[in-house]
């Protein structure tokens, strides 16, 4: 698999050319803490400058975006790398330079490991240099206001964060790097793909009347597990398998099925006030945290709904994707559909399809890095912080709701003082205690609805 569509995962600088208002109480506090630095506008990088990039999180997605990050246009190079895994980085080093020859210029020195690595990596970078955010969701907040503060323009993948401290944490950086004129992307690429982009216009001119009810899903087999292994810590061990940890991860229905929910808004045009759901693990045995299914039905302003359907499991029917029903047709659209149709009516058979996208293809995990690139290279406004983080933030909704099992409003959510990893900015190293430990016959707690506090 080529590396540009690979998915599902010394300090001293080098020398190079040089909407609604959601941000009160704590979000204010976070963005006057880093507006302690500068508010300088940076110059952006002209078309004929190097870019210096920094990957921080080497895993297969992060070095991914670090593939796509190199084959876009005008002088680019990868310059520094951070990981808390001395494997992952030098597998993602390993694959990169194969690919990209002397793109990629990380020397020893500039290979970072540790919990800290972030800062140091980024800190390798110049003011408008560019960083590549890919650890698991629950450090990014805390990488990107450090990116901000330092004047670095940010691509981070998905998620942004697992709970309301956290959101709010980025929409505040994401202020501050509006006053910088900093140029952020995040990894939500079906926003970017160009057959999502042309059904959902149609949508939005009327094509199928008003829309009614979007149906999000994701169903497939079971997410992996890695045993813990000899003299590993438990801190180190859970972030190996970040996917199982609500956590590092935010449950399911956040790092998998966010990118269907942002699908659907998006296909709405709103975001949701209220969700009420259901899950659970019923066949799951691995020592983790993971539901295995979950059900979240969410409510709009005008009363519509969406509902989000996630499970892995074994030899159950499977389907990735967006239905749309309006009032005259409906669609079938999102990420995991390849070719969006829509049809006259609601069977969805081929005599009634009414448009189909035959436009060229297009990889979304490439062109986003594209549109990011070019902004900085032309100094266009390009920002989209706060889309993702209210697309971050309805998935965080639906999975409060079903682990509490209550219902659930956006501003609860929002404004929710539930952190899932207390004290994560402290952490100094990988033997530092994790959020959660194992009981006695090494199984960890999970949500129980009617009794979890899940916001």
């Amino acid at each position: 698999m080529s590396l540009q569509r690979i998915g599902q995962r010394s300090r001293t600088s080098l020398t190079g050319q040089n909407r609604r208002d959601f941000l009160k109480t704590s979000a204010t506090a976070t963005a006057a803490a880093l507006t302690t630095t500068s508010l300088a506008r940076f110059v952006h990088a002209a078309e004929n400058n190097l870019i210096q990039v920094a990957l921080i999180g080497c895993g297969g997605r992060g070095t991914g975006a670090a593939a796509n990050a190199l084959s876009t246009q005008g002088p680019i190079k990868l310059v520094a790398m951070a990981d808390v895994f001395q494997d992952r980085l030098n597998a993602s080093l390993n694959n990169l330079k194969n690919s990209f020859g002397d793109k990629v210029d990380v020397p020893p020195e500039r290979q970072f490991l540790g919990l800290d690595a972030y800062k140091k990596a980024i800190e390798a970078l110049n003011p408008g240099d560019l960083v590549l955010l890919a650890t698991p969701p629950a450090f990014r907040p805390i990488h990107l206001e450090f990116a901000v503060e330092k004047g670095r323009h940010v691509f981070m993948e998905k998620s942004f964060a697992v709970d309301g401290p956290g959101i709010r944490r980025v929409l505040a950086a994401g202020k501050v790097a509006e006053q910088k004129n900093l140029k952020i992307a995040g990894g939500l690429m079906s926003r970017h793909s160009l057959p999502l982009e042309q059904i959902i216009e149609r949508i939005h001119d009327g094509a199928l009347g008003n829309v009614i009810s979007v149906w999000a899903y994701r169903m497939h087999g079971p997410v992996g597990f890695r045993r813990r292994q000899p003299g590993e810590s438990e801190l180190a061990h859970q972030i190996r398998n970040y996917s199982c940890f609500t956590w590092l991860n935010g449950s399911f229905i956040v790092d998998w099925l966010i990118h269907n929910i942002d699908v659907a808004c998006w296909v709405k045009g709103d975001w949701p006030v209220s969700c009420q759901g259901q899950g659970g693990r019923q066949v799951r045995n691995e020592p983790d945290q993971l539901f295995d299914h979950y059900a979240a039905e969410y409510t709009f302003a005008d009363g519509t709904r969406m509902f989000a359907q996630a499970r892995h499991m074994a030899n159950c029917w499977g389907f990735w994707g967006v239905v749309v029903h309006g009032a005259t047709g409906s669609a079938v659209l999102g990420e995991g559909i390849a070719d969006p149709r829509m049809y006259k009516g609601y069977k969805r058979v081929a005599e009634d399809e009414i448009w189909k996208y035959e436009g060229p293809p297009c990889n979304p995990y490439q062109r986003e890095l594209d549109l990011l690139v070019d902004a900085i290279r032309n100094d266009k406004p390009y920002n989209e912080t706060e889309r993702c983080a209210k697309s971050c933030l309805a998935a965080i909704l639906g999975r409060m709701a079903v682990e509490s099992g209550q219902e659930v409003t956006w501003e609860e959510a929002l404004q929710s003082e539930l952190s899932l990893a207390p004290g994560i900015d402290t952490w100094k190293s990988l033997d530092d205690p994790a959020p959660v430990q194992p009981d006695e016959n090494g199984r960890y707690p999970i949500a129980m609805p009617g009794f979890t506090k899940a916001f």
